[in-house]
């Protein structure tokens, strides 16, 4: 006799992200850490591995400071990552640090029409390519710090779950860390970073 067949287990689906270009630019410069160092950026990117990796999808994590491209965290979820999404992370990261917005916002400014984007902003042939203004790529900030401290892109899944996993997780650590999880704690906190 064949014994019965378990359940699968229900994958949580990842929180949306907001869906008015106000709601998102509010997100991207208020969810602040109080610091970011290294072991932040170990600790962030190994939360999205794992989250990412309930989903079959394979991706690619990427964390890299603004100055320098000094990178801290690059990791697939699963077999079937291309150089492609190592492109799609590039062209992202360029995105947040020119605009210094996530590329959801950007998204959502141009109503995902690159010819828009790229005459708006004066981008020839060759540049335009340089730009994704697909969900996925954000800035992250740091209290009483002005500017991008360092840019997480997740490239893979659909562009609303690329950059919702992003403020999901970024989310949940910045509660887990007492910092709120829109910018809360003490303003102008300042950290000596390791």
């Amino acid at each position: 006799m064949a014994s019965p067949a378990l359940p699968l287990p229900t994958i949580p689906p990842i929180t949306p992200p907001p869906t008015t270009l106000e709601s998102v630019l509010h997100l991207d410069s208020t969810l602040t850490f109080p610091s970011f160092t290294s072991a932040t950026a170990w600790t962030l990117g190994s939360l999205l591995r794992q989250r990412l990796l309930q989903f079959p999808n394979p991706c690619c994590i990427n964390i890299s400071l603004a100055q320098g491209n000094h990178l801290l965290f690059h990791a697939v979820t699963h077999s079937g990552t291309t150089p492609d999404n190592d492109s799609w992370v590039a062209r992202k990261r360029k995105a947040v640090l020119r605009w210094g917005v996530s590329t959801y916002a950007l998204h959502l400014k141009y109503g995902g029409d690159e010819a828009v984007f790229a005459a708006k902003h004066a981008l020839g042939p060759e540049e335009r390519g340089a730009y994704a203004i697909h969900g996925g790529g954000w800035p992250v900030r740091v209290r009483g710090v002005e500017g991008v401290v360092a840019v997480v892109v997740v490239s893979g899944l659909k562009q609303e779950l690329d950059h919702g996993v992003i403020l999901e997780v970024v989310g949940e650590m910045l509660e887990g860390m007492g910092a709120g999880g829109a910018g809360g704690g003490a303003e102008g906190e300042k950290k000596k970073e390791d």
